[in-house]
């Protein structure tokens, strides 16, 4: 039994380092850290921003590997879906950016006026739909 439980152990782990492996170097090969602090003019910086991508991934799979609970109450709470959202924000709208995503579909579509309602209907739609994954999930 407890051989069946070290396979497991060593299986979930060896996955694990292989998906953050992969995570870690799409956003090295895509430049997204170094974009993301050429775009806030704080590239003497780019140190701290890569130690914290790290950082936050690896506090972020010990948070969910181990089920860990921090007793921040409802304000901590909704500081950290403050936070994680301009987190997530940022990273989605400077991976839109290096991809060259924008520029691409609106010359497809041959849009030639209303990019800002454009724009904002992204982010809109990204605000309603993680406020309806989130009141449904809980």
């Amino acid at each position: 039994m407890w051989m069946k439980q070290i396979l497991m152990a060593v299986v979930g782990l060896s996955c694990g380092l292989g998906v953050a492996g992969g995570l870690f170097a799409l956003i090295i090969a895509l430049g997204l850290v170094a974009e993301f602090a050429d775009q806030t003019h704080t590239a003497k910086y780019i140190f701290w921003y890569e130690d914290a991508v790290a950082a936050g991934g690896i506090l972020g799979n010990l948070l969910s590997v181990y089920q860990i609970v921090l007793p921040l109450g409802s304000a901590g709470a909704g500081l950290f879906g403050i936070f994680s959202g301009i987190f997530v924000g940022a990273w989605a709208m400077a991976l839109t950016e290096i991809v060259n995503i924008v520029p691409i579909f609106t010359r497809r579509i041959d849009l030639r006026r209303g990019m800002e309602v454009l724009i904002a209907s992204m982010a809109v739609g990204r605000t309603v739909g993680s406020l309806i994954y989130y009141y449904y999930r809980w």
